[in-house]
C-alpha cells in the first residue's frame, strides 16, 4: 500500500490567491540557481511545524526544512509572537545604536559557541558572513589566499561562490579571487585511494599540508571548512580530521573559518556541529538555523585575537541590517524556545534512535542506497546505479530522468524531499515528532523500491 502524509486540519487557503501568486511570479520574479523559462515552482500557502500546503490545499511533511534552515519548523508562536512584539517597539535602527534584541542575541549566542568566541558581527545571511570573516582574517594576518575544500558550499556571492567547491562556482570562476582548493576526506569517493576512515584522515592531512607548502603559508590567510558539508553531501570529517586541520592551521598562523551556516543551532544534534570535534576555531560563520529563517540573519563569531586586531583600528566592513531588531529578536526567541523544549537533544535523539536505524537498514534492503551517512537530524542517502562501481545515479553538478522522478513521487506521496546530485538528504526540522519522522522514512523505503528499478 502507498504511504501518504495523513490530510490533517485544513488551512484556509483560496484556491484564486494561489492561482494569481502563481502568474505573477511567472511573470515578474527571477528565480535563483535557475533557467526561468523551465521553472514551474510549487505555491506555498501555509506552513506549521513540520509540515506546508500548496495553494490546492494539499499537505506536505517537510522533510528538506526548506533549504535546511527551518531547524524549529515552520510558524512556531514563540518566535512568530516575538517578531509581532519587536514589531510594535522597534521595527528598525542603525546598527551603530545598541538594542536590547541585538544584545541579547549576541550574548545567547556567545553562550552557545566553543572556546573565547564571545563577540559577534552581525550580517544577512550566510554568504555575507562568509565574505566579513574571511576580511577579517586577511586584515588580521596581512595575507590574501584562503584555502577552501572541494564539494563544499559557502554562499552565492561574489567570494563566498569562489570559495564554493562545486560546480555552482564554474561561472563566476576567473581565478582573480585568491581562492586555493584541496581535497577533503570524503572515504566513499576517496580521492586518496583509502579503504578505512584513518587511511582517509591520515592522507587527506598529508595532502593539505602539502598543498599549504607549495602555496606558501605565508601567503594564506585563512582556510574555511563547514563544520560537516551540507549540499555538498553530509560527508562526515573522519576521526582526527578537523583536529589535524587545526594543527595546520596554528603552526602556520593560518585563521581557521569553521562555516557553520547550515549545520549549526541544533541542526547535527549539538548547538555546532563542531562540537563534534575536539577544535576550536579562530572565526565561526553561522546563519540559517539562528532563527529559523524567519527573519534573515547571518553572523561571525570572533576570537579575542582578531577582535583586538580592530580594538584600536577600525573595521572596514559594516551592513544597514547588521543586527536588525526584527531578527535578532526572532533569534532570542528561538535560542530560548529551543533550550526550553529540549530541541537540540531530540534532534541527537531523532538521529540516534530513529533516522540512523532506519537509513542503515535502507542500506542493506535496497541496492541503489550505496551509502548513507550522517548525525542528528542531518543526513544522506546516495543513489547509485551499481553498488560496485559506485556510479552515480546522477552526475556530479547535474540531475537525471530517474533522480526527478524520485522527487516527483516522494512529492505525490506527501513529502517535500532536499535532493542535490545523486542524493536525497533527510533534513526535516530539529523539532519533527517521532511519528512523522517514522511517516516521512516509511515513504523514503517506498521511493527507495522505484530507485532500485535503476540499479543493477
Amino acid at each position: 500500500m502507498t504511504s501518504t502524509i495523513e490530510s490533517g486540519p485544513l488551512p484556509d487557503i483560496d484556491p484564486a490567491i494561489s492561482r494569481r501568486a502563481y502568474e505573477l511570479d511567472r511573470k515578474h520574479v527571477f528565480h535563483s540557481w535557475s533557467a526561468q523559462d523551465l521553472l514551474d515552482p510549487m505555491v506555498i500557502s501555509a506552513a506549521e511545524g513540520s509540515h506546508v500546503w500548496d495553494g490546492d490545499g494539499n499537505k506536505y511533511l517537510d522533510f528538506s526544512s526548506q533549504l535546511v534552515n527551518t531547524n524549529i519548523g515552520h510558524q512556531h508562536p514563540a518566535v512568530v509572537s516575538a517578531i509581532a512584539a519587536q514589531a510594535t517597539k522597534l521595527c528598525t535602527i542603525a546598527p551603530s545604536y545598541a538594542n536590547d534584541a541585538r544584545s541579547e542575541a549576541a550574548r545567547l549566542i556567545a553562550e552557545r559557541t566553543p572556546g573565547e568566541l564571545d563577540k559577534v558581527f552581525f550580517t544577512n545571511g550566510g554568504a555575507d558572513a562568509n565574505e566579513h570573516a574571511v576580511r577579517m582574517a586577511r586584515l588580521h594576518t596581512r595575507r590574501h589566499k584562503v584555502l577552501s575544500a572541494y564539494r563544499s558550499y559557502h554562499g552565492g556571492t561574489q567570494l563566498a561562490v569562489n570559495l564554493t567547491g562545486d560546480p555552482r562556482r564554474w561561472p563566476s570562476d576567473n581565478g582573480s579571487t585568491g581562492t586555493v582548493h584541496f581535497f577533503p576526506p570524503y572515504l566513499y569517493r576517496s580521492a586518496f585511494h583509502a579503504t578505512t576512515q584513518e587511511e582517509e584522515s591520515q592522507r587527506a592531512l598529508a595532502h593539505l599540508e602539502q598543498l599549504i607548502s607549495m602555496e606558501g603559508p605565508s601567503t594564506i590567510a585563512a582556510l574555511i571548512l563547514e563544520s560537516i558539508p551540507g549540499t555538498a553531501g553530509i560527508y562526515m570529517p573522519p576521526p582526527g580530521y578537523f583536529e589535524g586541520v587545526r594543527e595546520l592551521c596554528t603552526r602556520f598562523g593560518i585563521v581557521l573559518i569553521a562555516d557553520e551556516v547550515m549545520a549549526g543551532f541544533g541542526r547535527t544534534g549539538k548547538w555546532f556541529a563542531v562540537e563534534h570535534f575536539d577544535v576550536v576555531p579562530d572565526l565561526l560563520t553561522f546563519a540559517k538555523g539562528v532563527n529559523s529563517g524567519y527573519v534573515p540573519l547571518g553572523g561571525v563569531a570572533i576570537s579575542p585575537e582578531i577582535a583586538a586586531t580592530f580594538g584600536q583600528r577600525t573595521y572596514p566592513g559594516g551592513l544597514t541590517y547588521s543586527g536588525h531588531p526584527l531578527a535578532t529578536a526572532a533569534a532570542v526567541a528561538t535560542i530560548n524556545a529551543m533550550e526550553d523544549e529540549r530541541i537540540v537533544q531530540h534532534a541527537a535523539t531523532l538521529g540516534e534512535t530513529v533516522i540512523g536505524p532506519a537509513l542503515s537498514a535502507f542500506a542493506e534492503r535496497h541496492r541503489s542506497v550505496g551509502d548513507v551517512r550522517g548525525v542528528g537530524v542531518f543526513w544522506a542517502i546516495e543513489l547509485v546505479r551499481n553498488r560496485e562501481s559506485r556510479e552515480p545515479l546522477a552526475p556530479y553538478g547535474g540531475s537525471s530522468p530517474e533522480m526527478n522522478q524520485l522527487v516527483a513521487a516522494c512529492k505525490s506521496r506527501g513529502l517535500l524531499p532536499f535532493a542535490n546530485f545523486n542524493r536525497i538528504h533527510v533534513v526535516p526540522p530539529c523539532n519533527t515528532s517521532v511519528a512523522d519522522t517514522k511517516a516521512g522514512l516509511a515513504i523514503l523505503d517506498e521511493v527507495l523500491e522505484i530507485a532500485d528499478g535503476f540499479a543493477a
